[in-house]
């Protein structure tokens, strides 16, 4: 299976998430609703990695692999503290666009820090996704 089967399925995913989200956050704190979501993920990828017989690999991850893993595993719970907290307060088809403008920027970012090209496509393509965005918010 090929990467853009997993990244369709990433984005049903991420919609399931953000619609479970809304719902579940009514009415608790958006920071325990987090610690909740975050600990089932935890048990969850510990049960794959270990069903999977991956689990051993940990002590051949090397120096530079744990720093950026670390680091992304701190964004990554700065990015969910932040999402639940503008779900729990604002509209669930305004939020999720918000948060989709990380593709604008990871695009960006994959040009300025990993050398990827940005091509004339794809400055119209995230151009179009940034206005995109903005128009789902105040529609």
């Amino acid at each position: 299976m090929s990467w853009l089967f997993w990244a369709i399925l990433s984005a049903i995913f991420a919609a399931a998430t953000a619609l479970l989200a809304k719902v579940g956050v009514s009415g608790i704190d958006s920071n325990l609703a987090t610690a909740i979501r975050t600990s089932v993920i935890l048990v969850f990828t510990w049960a794959i990695a270990i069903g999977f017989d991956k689990h051993h690999a940990i002590s051949q991850i090397g120096r530079k692999s744990w720093v950026f893993l670390v680091l992304s595993g701190i964004c990554t719970g700065l990015s969910w503290l932040c999402y639940f907290r503008a779900l729990q307060i604002g509209p669930a088809s305004g939020v999720a666009p918000i948060d989709k403008l990380s593709v604008v920027l990871v695009v960006l970012g994959a040009w300025l820090f990993l050398g990827e090209p940005l091509t004339p496509l794809k400055i119209g393509a995230v151009t179009l996704i940034a206005t995109g965005a903005v128009i789902l918010v105040f529609a």
